[in-house]
């Protein structure tokens, strides 16, 4: 048998560089490759690996650490006389693809698609895949995002951030969140099971049951969840929500609740219940920002499990299910770890607030 192929050794400036040119959307694509294939290399992957994410032959990749370990970075974009793929299509396209994939779309659509692009630029589809997976572009894909306006983001995230890394001593740390108009959806005919090379099937229309507020508090150590479903989503059924955890919480924890900014948290009635209960700490996300707290995490594990797919002939039939998934949650819990500090976020947000104004 082979023995394994050790990691690349490269200096912390090294990396540096690669790393950069990795990145670039402006270099040359061979470039690009051969940089992202000596970080891998780096990061102790085989050739035939790096080969096959890369499109590259492992011949290829052998060579170029060898030609690494003798000149480093200097000659990086080099090809030796008689080496070497010859290239399909000139530079020029490859830089025209790029061009038209980030500062341009198709008339009358939205978004590239490989075929789309071949057609414009005249080359394969298949080449403009490679062009694209060099570079870490997806056309095809669009992530969603907000930056907040709340003029104490800062501290607010600062505050919250602050209870996830390092939560106080003999005290609870809960996320709480309602998911508010749960529906209790059943459909107008029966699903058919899955079966050989086809999958469960259901349905596109359905009969509206009624609705239902889910309350939950997630515990951060240990991923425990109280829960708790009610008619409406009202400051009433917050009071019932919070003499919940108060009841479900050992008496001699203080409670630390992460919250949003709903109105319904900031109801007089509960500010005159919180104030008869100075256990509780009530600490509010900023504004757009619901990613902060961990609880929606939770909340979209229970729509992929157990609601997007469930049929409902009821109300109860619904909250019935929803405890059924609680208390199998609560048997085997696991905590989501929250690892990004709050100056790793402040950093990115900057990022994106420049980006904005440049658009802009």
């Amino acid at each position: 048998m082979r023995e394994p192929v050790p990691a690349l050794e490269m200096s912390v400036g090294q990396r540096e560089v690669l790393e950069l040119l990795a990145r670039s959307q402006s270099g040359a694509h061979r470039e690009v490759v051969r940089a992202k294939a000596l970080l891998m290399a780096a990061d102790g992957q085989a050739d035939a690996a790096i080969g096959r994410a890369l499109s590259v032959s492992p011949g290829s990749v052998s060579n170029w650490r060898a030609r690494f370990a003798e000149d480093g970075v200097a000659r990086l974009g080099e090809v030796r006389k008689g080496r070497g793929r010859k290239a399909s299509i000139p530079q020029e396209t490859i830089e025209k693809i790029l061009d038209l994939t980030q500062n341009y779309r198709p008339e009358g659509e939205t978004h590239w698609s490989c075929r789309t692009m071949a057609d414009a630029v005249g080359v394969s589809k298949d080449t403009v895949q490679r062009v694209w997976s060099a570079r870490g572009l997806k056309p095809h894909r669009v992530d969603t995002f907000k930056l907040s306006n709340d003029p104490r983001f800062e501290e607010k995230l600062v505050d919250v951030v602050g209870l996830y890394l390092n939560p106080p001593e003999k005290a609870i740390v809960l996320c709480a969140d309602e998911k508010s108009s749960v529906q209790a959806l059943d459909r107008t005919q029966a699903s058919l099971p899955m079966v050989r090379g086809r999958g469960e099937t259901m349905t596109h229309d359905y009969k509206r049951h009624g609705t239902t507020t889910l309350f939950a508090a997630l515990d951060v150590l240990t991923g425990m969840v109280i829960g708790q479903c009610l008619p409406r989503h009202r400051h009433q059924e917050f009071l019932k929500f919070l003499r919940t955890i108060d009841r479900e919480v050992p008496n001699e924890l203080t409670i630390h609740l992460i919250l949003d900014n709903y109105a319904t948290h900031k109801h007089p009635n509960a500010q005159a219940w919180l104030a008869k209960h100075p256990r509780f700490h009530l600490h509010f996300t900023p504004t757009s920002s619901s990613w902060l707290n961990l609880v929606e995490r939770w909340f979209r594990e229970l729509t992929d499990k157990a609601l997007r797919r469930g049929v409902f002939h009821s109300v109860p039939d619904l909250i019935d299910s929803i405890q059924e998934y609680l208390d199998a949650h609560n048997d085997d819990p696991r905590p989501y770890v929250w690892t990004a500090t709050a100056e790793s976020i402040l950093a990115k947000v900057a990022r994106g607030r420049i980006a904005l104004e440049k658009i802009s």
